[in-house]
């Protein structure tokens, strides 16, 4: 059966093995836990791009074994260093992803030592925390040009009807300096509607207003830097059918959202 394409939110650092960080993200956590269930069928591996990893063409991790985790945060208590989630690769998912994008004339390479950040492994432990479902990640293309990240999820689609959930993993507002700041309340919730509008767009259209998400209202203050929306991009170049808003809270002042696309 057909895997929908999502645009999930992974939070903040390590928060679900800190207990006063989790609070603050209950309602994502209740999210990640119910999200199996509402798949159509178990999927037969995960493709997930993570906003924490940029390289110049998209590279696939194509290791078969346990990949490895990749603690790319900083100053958090020493057992968030020491984080297991030993999901296995899928080699047969790495080179299917590369052939997909290569026939699109994209450029594509393979990384083999680096582990799954913690865009990956955050997330998908609250979802899957048995990690037995095969795991392969993709980068964001250094770029960050949004086209060329659409044209990345289009070229992707047919691993939907392979039984593969395309998955990305960022944040639909990531200030860093503006969390917990009041006055980015109204701002974050006009760019967060501004985006549910756009994901509800069928194919060509919600492409055309990705593609230029800059003029949304409040775009650059929002996300003065695009790594963590342009998994959204991958996502939503993935699917013609129009995207619904599939979670929403606000999270310290401000919007958090995550997105299908059916």
């Amino acid at each position: 059966m057909r895997q929908p394409a999502l645009f999930i939110p992974h939070g903040g650092g390590p928060w679900p093995w800190m207990r006063e960080m989790r609070p603050m993200w209950r309602g994502l956590e209740a999210y990640l836990e119910r999200l199996p269930e509402t798949l159509p069928e178990p999927p037969r591996a995960i493709l997930i791009v993570s906003g924490h990893w940029e390289a110049p063409a998209f590279t696939v991790t194509v290791g078969e074994a346990h990949p490895g985790l990749l603690y790319d945060y900083y100053g958090f208590p020493p057992n968030t260093y020491q984080i297991q989630w030993p999901a296995p690769g899928a080699p047969w998912l790495a080179e299917r992803t590369e052939s997909l994008l290569s026939e699109a004339g994209l450029p594509t390479a393979r990384e083999t030592l680096r582990g799954f950040d913690h865009g990956v492994f955050v997330p998908l432990a609250v979802a899957w925390p048995e990690a037995n479902v095969p795991v392969v990640q993709l980068s964001l293309h250094h770029s960050l040009d949004p086209a060329l990240h659409l044209a990345a999820g289009r070229a992707l689609a047919p691993l939907r009807d392979e039984g593969v959930l395309v998955l990305g993993s960022g944040m639909s507002f990531h200030n860093l300096r503006a969390y917990g700041n009041p006055g980015v309340t109204a701002p974050a919730a006009e760019f967060d509607r501004w985006l549910v509008d756009a994901a509800a767009h069928g194919g060509g259209g919600r492409s055309d207003l990705l593609s230029h998400w800059q003029q949304a209202p409040y775009a650059q203050l929002c996300h003065p830097r695009s790594e963590h929306l342009l998994p959204m991009m991958v996502a939503a170049g993935a699917s013609e059918e129009p995207g619904t808003h599939d979670f929403g809270e606000e999270v310290l002042a401000a919007a958090v959202s995550g997105f299908r696309f059916a």
